[in-house]
């Protein structure tokens, strides 16, 4: 995985965050792993810094633990971790979705149709880093709608855990996505909330199963 240009960017902390979850989710990083902070941050040309505050973070979020003079290590991820995250994001991203259908203008319902346009574009052409893009426009676009500005919040918190990245190279999901998203479309142009929940629940709790399979197979699960 090449190295983005981190020196040249704000937000320091979460880019270095969200590169080390990648790694940690594609296996280059597995359990058992020390990162150290000042070799991470003279990889990617920075200061320790925001190195240590992107650690803390996936420390909070249960990826990392902190051992005594060794720095952080990687913890193992199991079937049970992907499982109640999904489960978590199934519930709240339903409630988020049934609100949406109710307060969805013609605007952003446009703007979500015109974004899986171009998602299922970028599925097509095997463009991974559109799709991830375009597929949390998508989703983020649906959890605006709903007018609940601290639902979204926490739905975004536990999202970053399930590594958006990572769904692209799933074997069938994009097939699987495009479709879901079509129904939760059909379901928010109707203003239908009992729909749109059950859409969205059913395309966040399918998520699991094909995420755990390629986890095990890229050996991240063991």
């Amino acid at each position: 995985m090449s190295i983005p240009d981190f020196a040249a960017r704000p937000q320091l902390a979460e880019d270095v965050a969200r590169f080390v979850r990648r790694r940690i989710f594609e296996g280059t990083y597995p359990p058992g792993r020390y990162i150290r902070l000042e070799q991470l941050a003279a990889e990617l040309g920075i200061s320790v810094t925001p190195v240590r505050e992107a650690l803390f973070g996936l420390r909070a979020e249960g990826l990392l633990a902190q051992q005594p003079r060794r720095g952080f290590v990687v913890l193992p991820i199991t079937e049970r971790d992907i499982a109640d995250v999904s489960d978590v994001q199934a519930h709240i991203g339903g409630v988020l979705a049934s609100r949406a259908a109710e307060l969805i203008t013609d605007e952003q319902l446009a703007e979500l149709e015109r974004i899986q346009d171009e998602l299922e574009s970028a599925y097509h052409a095997v463009d991974h880093e559109a799709a991830v893009r375009l597929n949390h426009a998508f989703h983020r676009g649906v959890n605006l709608a709903a007018g609940s500005p601290k639902l979204a919040q926490l739905m975004g918190q536990i999202t970053r855990f399930a590594l958006e990245s990572v769904y692209p190279t799933v074997e069938g999901w994009p097939a699987h996505s495009m479709r879901d998203h079509r129904q939760l479309l059909d379901a928010l142009r109707k203003r239908d909330g009992a729909a749109a929940r059950d859409a969205m629940s059913e395309h966040l709790c399918a998520a699991a199963g094909p995420l755990i399979d390629h986890l095990t197979r890229r050996g991240v699960i063991g």
